[in-house]
């Protein structure tokens, strides 16, 4: 696991399910991926790849990767919502040879299945249903992902105004019927996906990430704990670059010291309450009084800080 030093993840949905956008947020950046084939080479200008990225037409076993963050290593399986079964076998093909592949460094350790929101009328069709009843991934979790939810706002309003409230009234009430809504769907997709031969280890919802630095720890998080060896954990959170307290708190999770005590969760708690933590900038925290800050939960023991200099 130690060789393991890029997490690998395949990415499924329709066209227009907001992939290329959660991949860039995950990344922390606005920049499109640089494509390379099987052998490390970058296979097309970029202006000409994204568009084929877009569209769907593109070889699945092209690693997309970020500059901002290549600990990453993402492919794109296109769409397969029309009922291409030559799309279909090939992805599936892909899924059993990697993830079952003696090279560990090219296995696939996670599935991201996009549903997206702004069809919500039919968010399983065929094709998911397909996928979840003939597609085996072994030991690689699937985590299906309810991608532009903002969609439903629409839908919030349109159901708030049928029960005759007044325009504002509904505009005040909108946030929570969308909520509302987005938890019935995720309830009805649940229902059928989970009576699947093979169902998703886990569902989260991705919401606002057309915005800039919107938060993908729920995303990352979720990931996280659908997989079963702890070292493809350690290997995401290091890698993810949404939030220093997700390091933080699986640092203290699954540390196997004695020195984990209650009052660590409870420092670590009000610590995120308190403060807004992240990376690239958004760090809202002095990194010197994080750490004095977590040694002094660690009484009676010498530990030796980054700069140097050993705090007691």
């Amino acid at each position: 696991m130690a060789n393991i030093k890029r997490f690998r993840i395949l990415v499924i949905g329709r066209a227009n399910a907001g992939k290329t956008t959660i991949l860039q947020r995950v990344c922390n950046t606005t920049d499109n991926p640089e494509i390379y084939d099987g052998n490390g080479k970058k296979v097309l200008a970029i202006e000409v790849e994204i568009k084929c990225f877009q569209r769907g037409h593109h070889n699945i076993e092209h690693e997309h990767v970020f500059s901002s963050n290549p600990g990453f290593v993402f492919h794109d399986s296109c769409g397969f919502e029309a009922g291409a079964a030559g799309q279909f076998e090939e992805m599936k093909r892909f899924v059993v040879n990697r993830a079952v592949t003696a090279s560990l460094k090219e296995r696939i350790h996670a599935i991201w299945f996009c549903i997206p929101m702004t069809d919500y009328q039919r968010t399983v069709t065929a094709a998911e249903r397909k996928f979840f009843n003939e597609c085996d991934t072994g030991h690689v979790p699937v985590i299906v992902l309810l991608t532009k939810t903002d969609a439903l706002h629409l839908a919030a309003m349109e159901e708030l105004l049928d029960a005759n409230l007044e325009v504002g009234e509904a505009k005040e009430q909108a946030a929570g019927k969308e909520e509302e809504l987005l938890e019935r769907w995720l309830a009805h997709i649940k229902g059928i996906l989970d009576e699947c031969k093979f169902p998703p280890k886990a569902y989260v919802s991705v919401q606002k990430m057309h915005e800039e630095g919107a938060d993908c720890s729920t995303l990352v998080e979720c990931t996280t704990n659908a997989m079963r060896e702890e070292g493809l954990q350690r290997l995401l959170i290091s890698t993810q670059q949404s939030s220093i307290a997700l390091c933080v708190e699986y640092a203290v999770k699954k540390s196997e010291s004695n020195l984990v005590t209650p009052q660590i969760l409870i420092w670590y708690r009000t610590l995120t309450a308190k403060m807004e933590l992240g990376f690239m900038g958004r760090l809202q925290v002095n990194v010197k009084d994080l750490q004095r800050e977590l040694l002094k939960w660690f009484p009676n023991k010498t530990v030796s800080a980054p700069n140097g200099i050993l705090w007691k």
